[in-house]
């Protein structure tokens, strides 16, 4: 029977990172029952790169994939394509890593189609080169791309003018948007072999103190919250056995914010969902 694999986006962990380092925060992903991840805003020094290759290693870990933007950002010293290439096919190599995958499209190309369609043609120029080193290079959504030029979506603008590029298609963000997560699945079959799992809910709206319209209108409207798979009020089993239908090989846990939560302890009740849904066995 075909099976995918659940991951850990490291994003959620970075703090424990910090404080306790790759090796331990990877020993506690572990105690948790997951066996892969996905690195990002992990600074990937080279004593990074050692510990992640140890604990891959120690603890029957998968690191699933690896992130890099394509050009400089301003005031990041993160690891980009364009001056740093060589050194991130070298990370992929050194951990055993075939997905590498840029985490959102440059805002400041946003609003103009023609920016858009010079930075499809870097990517996939990109995507190209990559593959000749065995690596798929994969693109992350946000709610943003779901904006139209001149009718089409910029999520579908991306994906008609490129072949190679894959689309590690975030749910939270899709339903955010509006759009169907199956739906949407079904459309990118074959280009989705990354998937980030991240529910999706209502917050409580605090309007103690409250005495303006314009802060009663601001937290009325603005109270959606990312959510522990099972918290919200995403189909999740549906997803993902859409996403197993149409490509996916990497199921991966993400939740931008836990409100104070522990992040262990919400990657504990996003696991404990999944094998209340039967999936105990893709971990």
């Amino acid at each position: 029977m075909k099976k995918g694999k659940f991951a850990v986006q490291m994003m959620m962990v970075k703090g424990k990172v910090a404080e306790h380092g790759v090796y331990e925060t990877m020993r506690q992903i572990h105690e948790l029952g997951y066996r892969a991840i996905e690195v990002s805003q992990i600074p990937m020094t080279a004593e990074n790169v050692a510990e992640f290759k140890r604990a891959a290693e120690d603890f029957d870990i998968k690191i699933a994939a690896l992130s890099a933007a394509i050009d400089p950002k301003p005031g990041s010293n993160a690891d980009n394509l364009t001056e740093h290439f060589q050194k991130i096919v070298d990370d992929c190599k050194a951990l055993d890593c075939n997905y590498l995958r840029m985490g959102m499209i440059p805002l400041d190309i946003l609003g103009d189609k023609d920016k858009i369609l010079n930075f499809v043609e870097k990517v996939e120029l990109m995507s190209e080169r990559l593959a000749e080193y065995g690596i798929q290079f994969y693109f992350h959504n946000h709610a943003v791309e779901f904006q139209k030029y001149d009718g089409e979506l910029l999520l579908d603008i991306i994906k008609n003018n490129s072949s190679k590029l894959g689309f590690e298609i975030d749910v939270h963000w899709v339903a955010r948007a509006g759009v169907n997560p199956v739906e949407l699945l079904k459309k990118y079959t074959g280009r989705i072999g990354l998937l980030h799992l991240k529910d999706y809910r209502i917050g409580v709206v605090d309007l103690n103190g409250v005495s303006d319209r314009a802060t009663y209108v601001q937290r009325v409207h603005n109270n959606v919250e990312f959510a522990e798979l099972g918290e919200g009020t995403l189909n999740i089993k549906e997803i993902i056995e859409a996403g197993l239908a149409y490509g996916s090989e990497y199921f991966i846990v993400e939740q931008d914010d836990t409100y104070g939560r522990d992040p262990y302890e919400s990657l504990k009740i996003s696991a404990n969902h999944l094998r209340e849904l039967g999936y105990a066995d893709w971990f």
